[in-house]
């Protein structure tokens, strides 16, 4: 639903989700700094603001964080995690955010998904960024049951089955499509590599590594070649018979004659 009515989506977050300029004008809940050396993070660490609706949203930008803060609010429909150096999520890591509506991990350093690790979300969450991260392959349980828009744009993806199959469960953002590019791919073809991946699968399916576009007519082609060969056999065994019963005949024919006498010959003469 969301993905077809994208103006609905902006109006949700505009009402769920502060802009700067409304978190700036709303009252701050809390905003204590952050030290790079504590290694357990929290809530309280961020940046919490209480929305028009009573949920909150909670601003960890920035903030250096190796792990996702512990102690979050079941209340937090807007998570935003960008500019960390978040190199892996675990599973269960938001389960308890039944209310989250949007979670940025963008700019981070991610390029480990584990399955589960958005577990909890498959009922709340609708936008979910994780651009700009070290993301190259995706397993198709992470994103099981989310109905969500995805942007993940700008990571060094490796084009395989598993994400060809990732891609089926997920609804990305129009906008995002296009610059979703693979830098590598199973598929020993040179073209291939700098393509968006969105073509790439319309083209290919790389769960098999073959063309989808030309399977019927590769087919066909062998089916006619085959056809043909068998056709040319045929009539190349039926014209040999022809030649060898004439052959064999002229043969009976030179067995049945009498020998040549040139003495005989003489006599006639």
């Amino acid at each position: 639903m969301f993905a077809q009515e994208p103006s609905v989506v902006l109006l949700l977050l505009l009402l769920v989700c502060p802009s700067p300029t409304q978190v700036m004008a709303s009252s701050l809940l809390d905003m204590t700094a952050w030290s790079p050396g504590n290694s357990s993070p929290t809530a309280k660490d961020c940046l919490q603001v209480e929305t028009r609706a009573g949920g909150l949203t909670v601003h960890c930008s920035g903030l250096r964080l190796m792990k996702v803060p512990l102690g979050l609010s079941n209340q937090t429909v807007c998570l935003f995690l960008n500019k960390n150096l978040l190199s892996s999520l675990p599973p269960n890591s938001f389960s308890t955010l039944l209310q989250l509506h949007e979670l940025d991990l963008s700019n981070n350093q991610l390029s480990t998904l584990e399955p589960g690790c958005f577990y909890g979300l498959a009922n709340s969450l609708r936008l979910l960024d994780l651009s700009s991260n070290r993301l190259s392959r995706l397993d198709p349980e992470v994103f099981g049951g989310l109905q969500v828009q995805v942007n993940f744009t700008h990571n060094p993806w490796h084009c395989d089955c598993s994400m060809q199959m990732s891609v089926s469960l997920m609804d990305l953002e129009a906008s995002s499509v296009e610059r979703v590019v693979c830098q590598t791919s199973d598929i020993p073809n040179a073209g291939t590599v700098g393509l968006p991946l969105v073509l790439l699968v319309e083209d290919w399916d790389l769960c098999q590594s073959v063309r989808r576009t030309t399977d019927v007519l590769t087919l066909v082609t062998m089916f006619l070649w085959f056809f043909m060969l068998i056709s040319y056999l045929i009539h190349y065994i039926r014209q040999n018979e022809v030649f060898a019963n004439q052959h064999f005949e002229y043969i009976k024919f030179l067995e049945n004659r009498e020998p040549f006498s040139p003495i005989e010959f003489l006599k006639n003469l």
